[in-house]
């Protein structure tokens, strides 16, 4: 009878073996799919009379075809494949979106110059309505397009939290999946038995989860695979944690477990970690500098409008924004300092230039209000958060830095001195009290003989001295420097004779009219908020080109202009055009750094995959021959049965 035991298990171990073969053919082209193979060892031989006589084949497993070394590392790098991707296909359509560098019909780059270009042309044309409107209508558009560009990125950063928060869903039902395999696995293998096609279905789970997030695996008995994920047991056995999306208290988005709020906002790899990478880094970067830009040419423009005035002419009443605080200690682009308002009475053609001593610490807009009030012909208060400065009848007010006429002060010795007339537009950045101080011999007129006036600035330094005495026609203007000039009419001046002339380069040095609101050409804080000030858009003769008395000059429109030419700290020095063509430039290298990177990562995950394919891949030829081997066994094996049957059948007939 050991005969026949031995053929069935030649029969067992070829039938058996052309099921594991047919397995593999069917699963060739299955993705996770790992080769596996019978190994046969000899059965249990027993011992008849002085014989050891075998007892057939016996199939000591049927092994699975993996290289665990080989799989991990390719778990590991199809995860920052996945991250990189996803970076690189958001920083392309953002690079799409921001356009091309050095564009000549659209984008952002092209409005930031016809702004300034606009700006150039209202500074030949200041009184004319057609560049008003020019100026007006390119910086509509201007603001348009840094609000579109802001929206775009505010809604691309919602929209990572809501993608982040499906693939959390997906990463915890990919978990409940492999735990559940654990299971199934461990229960099956602790009999002694083995499950192959299971382990296979839970390492194609295994795959799809390291592609959403970086995960850490660790083999246990029986099968068991445990996952970690940025230190978190997502998996335990057959076990598994809840993850959640969120944001910490920076504003990062980050993931943590279920109601923990302990959020982990840098993975370095799968497509969540792509998303928090472009959330709190790249995106947000990009997003920052575009919220600078946009504010810096806000704050700028609106500090020099604030100080001139346009065609319009002065003010009979200005209105600012409604504001989140009453107190100026909350406002980080306040200072203490000081705001000069010019008050004219429109009868008597009297002008004063009135100081207003700003405490950022603790003056309220109410304390504002109630000190511009002390000032004669104009009022102000604040209502709904808006401080208001209305003018008296007969009264208007502005903020240009425009030199009084007088002196401010005047010592003479002589009964009848000249008058004194000052004129120009200062062309300082910082407030000056200048000394004139006559210098000659005795009392002599003006024109005659030898008088010099020497013209020394606040800090006592010579600017300039000019000739009076002989040679100076009374009545005539002399230029002392800084864009100020000065005539004297006919009289006596006496050596050591002084008057002072107050010079205003900065009528705002607490930035407070800026920051309120008053008289500005911008509103907004940022790309998204940024546009045209109403009060300006709907009169663009309000549009503050001048700064001097008269107010037909073009030094406020020219200084405006000049913006564009000018470095800002907060854009790295660079000008506004510098700044975002950079931009632009960096966010582009960004994008050949990543399709460079992600090119590579391909390389190596198809290395990778063709030499899991070597080991663990289905070759049909390769099967086919083996079915060969096993098809000729069992044939063989069923032969021997039917010699053993036909044997047995003599031997029987003999008896």
């Amino acid at each position: 009878m050991a005969d026949y035991s031995i053929g069935i298990t030649g029969l067992q171990a070829a039938q058996n073996a052309l099921s594991i073969i047919g397995n593999n053919i069917a699963n060739a082209t299955t993705d996770g799919y790992h080769r596996q193979r019978v190994e046969l060892s000899p059965a249990f031989a027993s011992q008849i009379g002085d014989t050891l006589v075998g007892g057939g084949v016996t199939i000591s497993s049927v092994t699975r075809l993996v290289d665990n070394l080989l799989e991990s590392e390719l778990l590991k790098q199809e995860s920052i494949l996945a991250s990189v991707s996803q970076e690189f296909s958001t920083l392309r359509t953002i690079e799409n979106v921001l356009g091309e560098l050095g564009s000549e019909t659209s984008g952002l780059n092209l409005a930031i110059d016809r702004f300034f270009n606009a700006l150039q042309d209202l500074s030949s044309h200041p009184g004319e309505t057609i560049w008003q409107n020019q100026v007006v209508r390119e910086a509509e558009a201007l603001s348009i397009q840094f609000s579109t560009l802001g929206d775009f990125l505010t809604n691309l950063e919602s929209q990572f939290k809501l993608e982040t928060d499906n693939l959390i869903e997906s990463v915890n039902a990919l978990a409940t999946n492999i735990a559940t395999l654990n299971g199934n696995i461990k229960d099956i293998e602790v009999g002694g038995g083995q499950v192959n096609n299971l382990r296979d279905k839970r390492d194609a789970y295994l795959t799809d989860l390291s592609k959403l997030v970086r995960i850490q695996t660790m083999e246990r008995d029986y099968g068991v695979v445990d996952v970690t994920v940025a230190g978190i047991p997502l998996v335990t056995t057959s076990t598994t944690v809840a993850m959640e999306a969120g944001y910490d208290d920076d504003g990062n988005l980050g993931i943590s477990i279920a109601n923990s709020f302990n959020y982990i906002t840098s993975l370095d790899g799968g497509r969540i970690g792509g998303l928090l990478s472009l959330k709190n880094t790249l995106v947000s970067n990009i997003h920052t500098d575009l919220d600078s830009l946009a504010a810096t040419l806000v704050d700028e423009v609106n500090k020099y409008h604030v100080q001139g005035v346009g065609s319009f002419g002065s003010f009979s009443t200005l209105t600012g924004e409604a504001m989140a605080s009453e107190s100026l200690s909350d406002y980080t682009n306040v200072s203490d300092g000081s705001i000069f308002i010019r008050v004219t009475n429109t009868s008597s053609g009297a002008i004063t230039h009135n100081e207003v001593t700003i405490d950022k610490s603790s003056d309220t807009l109410s304390t504002v209000a109630a000190a511009i009030a002390l000032i004669d012909g104009v009022d102000a208060l604040v209502a709904s958060s808006q401080l208001s400065i209305t003018a008296d009848a007969n009264y208007k007010f502005d903020f240009i830095p425009a030199v009084l006429s007088s002196p401010s002060s005047s010592t003479f010795a002589d009964g009848t001195p000249p008058t004194v007339t000052v004129s120009g537009i200062y062309t300082g950045t910082t407030n000056q009290t200048f000394s004139l101080t006559v210098s000659t011999t005795g009392t002599k007129a003006v024109g005659n003989d030898t008088i010099q006036i020497v013209v020394k600035d606040g800090g006592g330094s010579t600017v300039k001295t000019v000739n009076v005495g002989s040679g100076y026609a009374a009545g005539d203007s002399i230029d002392i420097g800084n864009g100020l000039k000065i005539a004297l009419t006919t009289g006596n001046l006496t050596d050591a004779d002084v008057f002072t002339i107050k010079a205003y380069g900065d009528t705002d040095t607490a930035d407070l009219l800026s920051t309120l609101g008053l008289n500005t050409f911008f509103t907004g804080s940022d790309a998204s908020t940024m546009a045209v000030s109403s009060t300006v858009s709907s009169d663009p003769s309000r549009i503050a080109t001048s700064l001097g008395a008269d107010m037909t000059d073009n030094a406020n429109a020219s200084r405006l202009f000049g913006l564009n030419e000018e470095t800002f700290s907060d854009l790295g020095s660079l000008k506004p055009g510098d700044f975002y063509r950079k931009m632009v430039t960096d966010i582009g290298q960004q994008v050949s750094l990543k399709a460079m990177r992600e090119d590579n990562l391909d390389a190596v995950v198809a290395n990778l995959l063709n030499q899991q394919a070597e080991v663990s891949g289905v070759d049909i030829n390769e099967e086919a021959a083996q079915m060969l081997i096993y098809e000729q066994m069992f044939q063989a094996m069923a032969k021997y049965m039917r010699m053993v049957q036909s044997t047995m059948e003599s031997l029987m007939e003999i008896v």
